[in-house]
């Protein structure tokens, strides 16, 4: 187990965080930790334990602790760098929190790349290694952290998350559970972040070869990363072919697309259809709209490719679309991070197991 992770310079000693908890008051009730880990950063809360009820949430909820990382994601930077990541952003929360490895009563982590049980195996392995064995962890894909931020801890309905990569991932109210998408760009998640951008690339680069008409997004893409000519493209793409980084390209695409270019425009009218096909997918396969179709429902909506804050609302268009099938369907716009969604599902989990109607 390891205890000396270095936060703000200093070193967290087991001795200094034992008697921060005494001193803060929370060692005895035990705390919580909620993990978000992303393809771009990694984020970890520590909150006291709660019990949940829809009447004795504090508001705001009472953060001991927030502490932010690098990508945790095993697939895009290897076991061992998600591991450490994924460690040290908990031991530096426990630490400001003033709280140790032993007063954790339970761990849940959502963490993008867990998409089989081997791969929770995997992690929870990691898991067993740091906390002590009373220590209930649970591990899921990030997609559920993010549900529960919009609902607050509980399991129900469905999140759409579209940023960096997309995500639908849907829970039933007897359990069950659907995905739609999230094998990242190689395996077509075109409505992503990184999907729109790309073919906003693709676009420039025919365009400049004579196979695709010309566009708006040439001057620009060329403008923003300080190119001279679309030939640059294929050295800055590949120089670092990051996800993130190419994501980082999207605004310039819906700017395109508000200024009427007719290529911009389709490539996020097909992003639209792609994400609202991914819903409308997880949604049937859970039945979440009822045997009449007409059954209500939260679809939260998580990412920066959903948020409102163009006239070109990618977020509002994905939900016109879904409420031509769904009529039920209402969206969420959380107000905590997926986190503290985490968070609360450790509480939630907790909880359920202890009046044993959750195995894990």
């Amino acid at each position: 187990m390891k205890n000396n992770w270095r936060s703000n310079g200093e070193v967290c000693s087991s001795q200094k965080e034992q008697e921060g908890a005494h001193q803060n008051g929370h060692g005895s009730d035990g705390v919580v930790l909620g993990l978000d880990g992303g393809t771009t950063s990694t984020v970890c809360v520590c909150m006291p334990l709660l019990p949940l009820s829809d009447h004795n949430l504090k508001n705001p909820l009472p953060i001991l602790a927030r502490t932010v990382a690098g990508c945790s994601n095993h697939n895009s930077v290897g076991e061992s760098a998600s591991k450490d990541t994924l460690e040290q952003v908990m031991a530096e929360a426990l630490c400001k929190s003033g709280s140790n490895w032993s007063s954790v009563r339970a761990a849940c982590l959502g963490v993008s790349g867990v998409n089989h049980p081997k791969d929770q195996e995997r992690i929870l392995n990691w898991l067993r290694d740091i906390f002590p064995s009373h220590v209930k962890l649970y591990v899921h894909n990030d997609a559920l952290a993010a549900l529960a931020s919009g609902t607050m801890g509980k399991l129900h309905g469905c999140v759409l998350i579209a940023g960096t990569g997309c995500i639908c991932y849907g829970f039933s109210k007897d359990g069950r559970e659907a995905r739609a998408c999230g094998a990242g760009p190689v395996l077509g998640d075109w409505g992503s972040g990184y999907g729109i951008a790309a073919q906003a690339l693709t676009a420039v680069v025919r365009a400049h070869d004579g196979r695709g008409p010309q566009t708006m997004l040439t001057h620009r893409i060329l403008k923003v990363l300080g190119l001279s000519s679309p030939d640059e493209l294929i050295g800055w793409t590949y120089a670092d072919p990051s996800w993130a980084r190419i994501a980082a390209l999207v605004p310039e695409v819906v700017s395109c697309a508000e200024a009427g270019d007719e290529i911009a425009n389709k490539i996020l009218v097909d992003a639209v259809q792609e994400l609202a096909l991914s819903v409308k997918a997880v949604v049937q396969r859970l039945c979440l709209c009822g045997e009449d179709g007409n059954g209500s429902f939260p679809i939260v909506m998580v990412g920066g490719v959903l948020e409102a804050n163009k006239n070109w609302d990618i977020g509002k268009e994905v939900i016109n679309c879904i409420h031509k099938h769904y009529p039920g369907a209402y969206p969420i716009r959380p107000t905590v991070e997926p986190a503290v969604g985490a968070a609360l599902l450790a509480c939630n989990f907790l909880m359920r197991e202890s009046e044993g109607h959750y195995n894990s």
